[in-house]
């Protein structure tokens, strides 16, 4: 396995994972595939341009995008999809084509090209609220908002693929995630970036939905060890073991900047907020994988990333695309 192809490799998650892959493996070649749709970010690969690394701009919904660069392969990871809830409930339509339309052409292209490996990155909320326990891979899918709906949807046609065509498909479920480049409309970027400018920290409901929070580089190499050691057919959870409310992720990211209490603003609750989650890893375990970054040392250092990296995300929240979803999602809830 040499030549790896990342969709949506200019995003959050997909960008770590090729920095982590170059770094681990040095005669693997990276193919990044990406359309760069406004979380699509060509500065989070800055510092990797090279040899071993291609981009390639092109959007997984079209065949021809997608079928040169998956011709070439010897795996995919399939990172490529819209992934913010907060969108979901306001346009879903997005939602619908790249997480299940997109993954149908994906599918269909390592299908005819005989890719030998494919890697569907999905998301712990396909299971819906976990009231008490954890739940495993074979928890019953129950996807309460339009974005986990389109990614159960991609899961459940990656899995119709290997049951119908053979196709080495593997998914991988994380739980939420947090780290460098996260875009700052997600939670702790956006906590931490408005609290650096004394800005509200616009907290939904009573803070006190409960999340798994897995560091971006342990859920990097709990895929990476799926691509390597799994066996098709499968699906993984991958989960830090870091249950926390948000109303406590909020008081760490004041603590950790030595900001006030009084920036936290509790805004009226999103639709159908699931209260918690939480996953099982053993079947990830028992290939060896374990996470290796304590939650408050992750999220101390993810701070300080923001902190020192001012350039990155006030470019990002100068786009006109974060300011025009901003206003239209939380000025309602400001007031």
């Amino acid at each position: 396995m040499k030549k790896v192809l990342v969709t949506g490799g200019a995003g959050f998650i997909g960008s770590n994972y090729v920095r982590y892959v170059l770094s681990k493996y040095p005669d693997y070649h990276v193919t990044v595939l990406d359309a760069l749709t406004y979380a699509g970010n060509l500065d989070n690969l800055a510092d990797l341009s090279g040899p071993r690394m291609e981009f390639i701009k092109g959007d997984i919904r079209s065949r021809e995008d997608v079928d040169g660069p998956i011709r070439d392969s010897d795996a995919v990871v399939n990172f490529a999809a819209e992934s913010f809830v907060d969108r979901s409930i306001l346009e879903p339509d997005a939602f619908i084509t790249t997480d299940v339309l997109g993954t149908y052409v994906l599918l269909e292209a390592v299908r005819k090209h005989g890719v030998p490996r494919f890697v569907h990155i999905s998301t712990d909320e396909v299971y819906g609220d976990v009231q008490e326990g954890s739940a495993a891979e074979t928890a019953p899918i129950r996807p309460n908002s339009p974005y986990s709906a389109s990614k159960a949807g991609g899961d459940l046609l990656a899995r119709s693929y290997f049951m119908t065509y053979g196709a080495p498909v593997v998914i991988t479920r994380g739980s939420n995630t947090y780290g460098p480049y996260q875009h700052p409309e997600k939670l702790i970027p956006l906590f931490v970036t408005n609290a650096i400018d004394d800005q509200p920290l616009p907290l939904y409901g009573d803070g006190k939905q409960v999340r798994d929070w897995l560091h971006v580089l342990d859920h990097c190499s709990g895929i990476d060890l799926v691509l390597h050691k799994a066996p098709p057919g499968e699906v993984y959870n991958i989960g830090g073991g870091n249950e926390r409310s948000n109303i406590e992720i909020t008081d760490l990211i004041l603590k950790f900047l030595g900001k006030p209490a009084s920036l936290i603003k509790h805004v009226a609750d999103r639709p159908g907020h699931d209260r918690r989650y939480s996953i099982d890893t053993a079947k990830l375990r028992a290939l060896g994988w374990r996470p290796e970054h304590s939650f408050e040392d992750g999220l101390r250092d993810t701070v300080q990333w923001y902190r020192d990296n001012e350039p990155w995300w006030r470019k990002v929240k100068r786009h006109k695309e974060y300011q025009r979803f901003s206003e239209a999602w939380y000025g309602e809830r400001r007031e």
